[in-house]
């Protein structure tokens, strides 16, 4: 096979040119991301089902003291013993790699962030799918151009490929893969670059899409019309979204130090996992990615927060639920962190879609109880969703195309982009170095896998 693959090369490089052959490489990329993203999907659930199936909703269950805990361990386990491999905080990973110009990703990334995610995820982590599969993505890219035989120069464009195609796949978005790889990752722009990534993100999401059942991870029914009326709002919620990115960036560097700090890595699983597991006692509705949450929530069900909980039954108190939803917006980053930062293996884009929804909850419902103002609630929680992701991740056009891909809601297209741009500008005119936490983490991480891979 070696043999037939070394001739197949060869072949290529005499009778087909690198450019013609860098679009067909993006194109099976695509689709290799794209039927990785379904499949990581599908595992992650499977194993959720199986976990959490005959649970009580009407209450608290105490079980999840012990799945959050045992999801850390094992992925632990996994990555020290069976991988040997540390692929922890993958777009961090990759970034060090591009950086140093690595190009050339071992094989077994193609497969192991989504065993090792599966295991972090379908046990309660509450993160996201999406790191794990933009690495899985790169490496896709990376063998795949390693085996047509192309140039670094294309085999960099590949990576950057593969990465925007996993993104493309896991949100169905491929715009917001196309602009990952741009906003995130800094692809150089190129005609070949920019054509070869945009082939590969349309093609992973669709191939992701029609898998899937041609379905949207968030189901955000009826019709949304943009109220002028609400202009002022907006603005306002793009201010309370720009402040608690900043308040869950600080929070999210603050612990990645402290659970760095520990050395015995069962230790630090231990420490994580425990802080996760009382998290989701307290809010089940931290498990997992949150989309089931997040698409009651969209929908007018605002009692899911509390479904499975020692709340439940406060739904019809206005206050109550306030009080619920924020809580869990302070306990979000802690969860996340002890998911990401403990041993576990996920992504830091779908947490802050999460919490946008929730945050977007928390200031209607608290305007509508205060003022009576009459805002619409779901609508709010959809734009808050580019609003907190556009502060933390600190990409707002990203952030801007995911939401209204992930969802089919173009109409809201207008209020969306004020409330990210104006989350964005709240972080970025902050002077505090503490309030620049996400790109600050983002930067430490990446300063941490260059200086380890430098030691003997």
């Amino acid at each position: 096979m070696l043999r037939a693959a070394i001739r197949a090369a060869r072949w290529r490089e005499r009778h087909i040119s690198d450019n013609a052959a860098a679009f067909i490489v993006a194109t099976v990329t695509g689709l290799a991301a794209g039927t990785g993203a379904f499949v990581l999907k599908w595992m992650v659930a499977s194993v959720t089902r199986f976990l959490t199936h005959g649970l009580r909703l009407d209450g608290a269950n105490w079980i999840f003291l012990l799945i959050p805990v045992a999801g850390i361990i094992l992925t632990g386990i996994y990555v020290r013993y069976i991988l040997r491999d540390d692929i922890t905080h993958g777009v961090s990973k990759l970034m060090a790699d591009l950086r140093k110009r690595i190009y050339k990703l071992r094989l077994h990334l193609t497969y192991s962030p989504l065993i090792a995610s599966t295991l972090t995820l379908g046990f309660g982590g509450s993160a996201g799918s999406e790191g794990p599969i933009a690495y899985a993505g790169a490496a896709m890219g990376s063998n795949l151009a390693r085996l047509a035989r192309f140039s670094p120069q294309l085999m960099m464009i590949m990576v950057g490929c593969g990465a925007g195609a996993g993104i493309a796949g896991i949100f169905k978005a491929p715009v917001g893969g196309f602009l990952f790889t741009l906003e995130v990752l800094r692809m150089e722009l190129t005609t070949v670059s920019v054509i070869a990534l945009f082939t590969a993100c349309i093609v992973a999401g669709m191939t992701a899409f029609a898998l899937s059942g041609f379905t949207y991870d968030l189901n955000f029914p009826g019709v949304h019309l943009f109220e002028p009326s609400m202009s002022g709002w907006y603005v306002a919620l793009g201010i309370f979204c720009g402040l608690y990115a900043l308040y869950y960036s600080a929070m999210m560097r603050r612990m990645q130090h402290v659970y760095g700090s520990v050395r015995s890595p069962w230790l630090r699983n231990l420490a994580g996992g425990a802080v996760l597991a009382l998290s989701i006692f307290l809010f089940p509705s931290l498990y997992g990615e949150g989309y089931g949450v997040m698409g009651h929530l969209l929908c007018g069900e605002h009692s899911a927060i509390t479904a499975g909980s020692l709340f439940y039954g406060i739904a019809p108190d206005a206050w109550a639920l306030i009080i619920v939803a924020g809580a869990i917006l302070l306990v979000k980053t802690f969860a996340c962190s002890a998911s990401n930062s403990a041993g576990g293996v996920a992504g830091d884009f779908a947490p802050t879609l999460f919490a946008g929804c929730i945050a977007g909850l928390f200031f209607a419902l608290t305007v509508n109880k205060i003022f009576d103002a009459g805002l619409p609630v779901s609508h709010f929680a959809f734009v808050a969703m580019a609003g907190v992701m556009a502060g933390i991740v600190r990409a707002p056009l990203m952030a801007l195309f995911l939401a209204v891909e992930m969802t089919g809601c173009e109409t809201l297209f207008l209020p969306a982009l004020i409330v990210a741009g104006i989350s964005f500008g709240v972080v970025k005119l902050s002077t505090r170095a503490d309030f620049y936490a996400y790109s600050h983490l983002r930067r430490s991480l990446l300063e941490k896998h260059i200086s380890s891979d430098r030691k003997p």
